[in-house]
């Protein structure tokens, strides 16, 4: 009776080491998105990137939320982005193109956002390719709809950043204080434009993630 026993959970447990894992081509495979789906509020929960600053930035940026409305063309949205950098609120305002689910900045520089897997039902996980001149970044981001989510999405994203052999991600503290709504807007091309074309500052923040990465990490 106890060798049957005994066969019985070598079964099980063969059984369940056997169950297959999401391999990357399935965690980063686009999923499909409607231009509706997009509006409305999202909170940036964390994220990782390559961009210079990024890491270093992430000790002083406090929160991030895009609020994404329709425009007149059915293809274009507008993105009202605010920040919350040292204690200091700002705001940019910016259009995009939204098409099969993908979005597009064409000018002043070309950014490419699809959109990945995720069990959460209020998740956006963005993924997304900027170029600029010569240089090329890449970002892996999550937005919710809820200031907290559970640990699975969070150890998810992390998967999905290995697959992309980025560091893992950063996450906010959802605690928090949001910036207002009625934030002062500035235009969001030209500014995020005038960051990726300054080289000085790509020399000064990557060596400031360095230091980031040496001392927090």
């Amino acid at each position: 009776m106890r060798m049957k026993c005994f066969v019985v959970f070598l079964g099980l447990l063969s059984a369940g080491c056997s169950a297959p894992l999401l391999s990357c081509d399935a965690l980063l495979e686009p999923i499909s998105v409607s231009n509706e789906q997009m509006l409305g509020r999202w909170l940036y929960i964390g994220g990782s990137s390559d961009l210079p600053g990024s890491r270093s930035l992430g000790l002083l940026m406090n929160n991030i939320w895009l609020d994404i409305s329709a425009t007149s063309r059915s293809n274009v949205l507008n993105i009202v982005q605010a920040q919350r950098i040292y204690g200091k609120c700002s705001s940019l305002t910016y259009n995009v193109t939204m098409e099969n689910s993908t979005m597009l900045i064409e000018h002043p520089f070309y950014l490419k956002e699809v959109y990945l897997k995720t069990d959460c039902s209020d998740c956006l996980v963005v993924y997304e390719e900027v170029n600029s001149t010569q240089d090329s970044f890449k970002s892996l981001m999550l937005f919710s709809r809820q200031r907290n989510i559970s640990p699975a999405d969070i150890e998810l994203l992390r998967k999905q950043a290995k697959c992309l052999q980025m560091p893992s991600p950063l996450m906010m503290d959802p605690n928090n204080e949001l910036c207002p709504d009625d934030t002062e807007s500035s235009d969001g091309l030209v500014a995020l434009n005038s960051l990726l074309e300054s080289k000085m500052a790509h020399r000064v923040a990557r060596l400031l993630d360095k230091l980031f990465d040496f001392f927090v990490n």
